[in-house]
This record gives structure tokens, sequence and C-alpha cells, in this order.
């Protein structure tokens, strides 16, 4: 069970256009979408072809500690008001659930973190597909450990590897605690110690947003990246063959985006934004490719902050991020119009 931290979501959050009532040809996510409460004990498996559950990460408390600009607290509540009149572009067989949110008021960080872990869980055990909306960053150590942990109550060894949008490692030491930077060395410190593979992918690095001592943790763990530069200038098979070598021994897959992989041009509501950041139709090939692999388990989107976004403009580009997993899904399962 989550405690008071973890809250249901209002119905009135969802709204938006209507242009039919009764043709579901005509129907937006507004209309489609289902309440969700993960503390219902009553909740049975989900036993239908696709279905998605959308779960709010309501803080930015690892932002702060990083020394970031806070403001991604508020971004599930913006990202659902894009979502909303997004087109039901698949069909009736897909579902879409709304699970609520976490907050962070009251509790640390690592307690917030560990919330999302469990609700990730509970989402995947009702066999169901996680879509986390963000939120700092800090929540892919939630988002990470949720995957596992139902992986390994399914007595599942699978190999679980993480790919990341990202312009920054986010492997900085965490001797005073974690942060929205140092996730993914909290998690190579776990594979350790558990003795499993520390399989990382991150596409889009920046040379300037990242010191030689991540550049050298990143060698020392074995950490595979591609340099924002290299995806921008190079031949895109180049980036998809490195794709396809990380993805090959890979069991399941999980999916996470931090907004400032972005050009601020098409991102300006993040916690660090990028000038020369990725365009977005280059991330949507490299997520399509990877979402037709059929191995992927879990996505989540980080750090799109409203209250330095500019007409919504980051928001609605997570938006239709997220259209694009699940009409492609959708498709990949034959379920799309």
């Amino acid at each position: 069970m989550l405690d008071t931290n973890y809250r249901v979501t209002d119905k009135e959050t969802w709204y938006g256009r209507v242009d039919s009532k009764e043709n579901y040809d005509a129907f937006r996510w507004h209309q489609w979408v289902q309440l969700l409460n993960l503390n219902d004990k009553n909740l049975s498996q989900y036993m239908g072809e696709l279905g998605f559950a959308f779960i709010g990460f309501c803080c930015d408390e690892g932002v702060k500690k990083n020394k970031g600009r806070e403001g991604a607290a508020k971004g599930p509540f913006a990202i659902r008001q894009e979502l909303a009149n997004l087109p039901c572009r698949f069909s009736q067989e897909v579902k879409l659930f709304d699970a609520g949110d976490i907050w962070c008021d009251g509790v640390s960080l690592e307690k917030s973190q560990d919330l999302l872990a469990k609700a990730v869980q509970r989402i995947l055990d009702l066999n169901l597909f996680p879509i986390i909306l963000g939120g700092g960053h800090e929540l892919a150590f939630g988002s990470f450990n949720g995957i596992k942990n139902h992986l390994t109550s399914k007595k599942q060894n699978a190999n679980l590897g993480i790919i990341n949008f990202d312009a920054h490692f986010d492997l900085r030491p965490y001797s005073n605690g974690g942060s929205s930077g140092t996730m993914f060395k909290q998690i190579a410190d776990d594979c350790i110690k558990t003795k499993t593979d520390f399989n990382y992918l991150c596409l889009g690095i920046q040379n300037h947003s990242n010191t030689k001592a991540l550049f050298n943790i990143a060698e020392e763990l074995g950490v595979n990246y591609v340099l924002a530069k290299d995806i921008i200038y190079n031949d895109t098979w180049a980036v998809l063959e490195q794709i396809d070598t990380f993805i090959r021994p890979i069991d399941e897959i999980y999916i996470t985006i931090c907004s400032d992989v972005f050009s601020s041009a098409f991102a300006p509501g993040v916690s660090s934004t990028q000038p020369l950041g990725l365009n977005p139709e280059q991330v949507l090939k490299f997520i399509k490719y990877i979402l037709r692999t059929k191995k992927v388990v879990g996505f989540d989107v980080a750090e799109v902050s409203p209250r330095f976004d500019q007409d919504n403009t980051t928001a609605n580009l997570v938006s239709v991020l997220i259209f694009a997993l699940v009409t492609t899904m959708a498709t990949n399962c034959k379920l799309s119009w």
C-alpha cells in the first residue's frame, strides 16, 4: 500500500475539446482515460491486449539538491493538460489509465523514490505499461527499481538495460545523498552489490555539460554513450548500429528521457537548457526504432518545468513523444487504425 504521499488524480484534471460523445473515431484522450487507484486492493490484472498507466512524480527535490532550476514538480499536471486533447489514433482495444501522483511533500527524496518504485511495480503487476511523468530526473531511480522489483518478483532473471536520452551522464558521486545528477551511479553501485550487469546507454551527451571526471566514471563503469554532436552531424544509421549493439544482448529495456536533451528552441521549459541540443525528430526516430524491438517495459520523461516554459512548448513536445510511444506500441500489436 502507498501512503498519503500518493494521491489519486482528480477527474477534472482530464478535460478538453469534445467533437463527439458517441463516435470513437472523433474521441480525444481525455474522453478515453480511466482513473486508477493503486491502493485499491480489489484491482484485478488487466487482461486486454494493451493498456497504459500514467503516474506522476510531483517532485524536484533532486533538482534542488543538484543546484538546478526548480519547477519540475508541476510538470505532471502540465503534461496531462497537453495529453488531454490528443486524438485516439488507436483501436478501442487500447486502454489508457491515470494511476495518480507521487508527491514529495514532507518526506525525503529517498522516500518519494521508494514510493514511485512501489507504484511502478504495482502498475506492471497489473499488466499495464507504466508511463511516468516528471518531475525531476531523480525519478529514474524509482522507475528502474520498480521495473527491477517486478521482474524479480516474477522470478525472471532478465537482463535489464537503460536507454537514457540526456545531455548529462547523471553519474555524480552521492556521499551527501542522491539528487537528479546521481541516479545512474546509484543504480550502477546497486548492480555491483547484486552482481548484476549495469547496462546503460546514454544518447545526447554534451561535452560542455559533463566534467572530465564524469567521462572517466562512465568509462570505468563501461557506459555506452553517443555525443549530441555525433547524433546531429553523423549519419543516423551509425547511431542505430550503436543502439543495435547495445540492445542485442538485453532482455528488457527501460527508456528514460530528460527534456534537457533537446535544443532549447524546442524545450525551453527545463531545469538546464541546451542551446545546441537534439532535434525532437531525431529522438522520435530512435524511440520508434527501440520500441519495435518489443523489449521496452517502461518509459518516463523528466524535468518539464512549467515556470520556465513558453506557450507550453516543452509540455506539448513531451505529449507528442508519449503519443508516438502509444501509437507505435499499438501498431506493433496491430491495434492502431
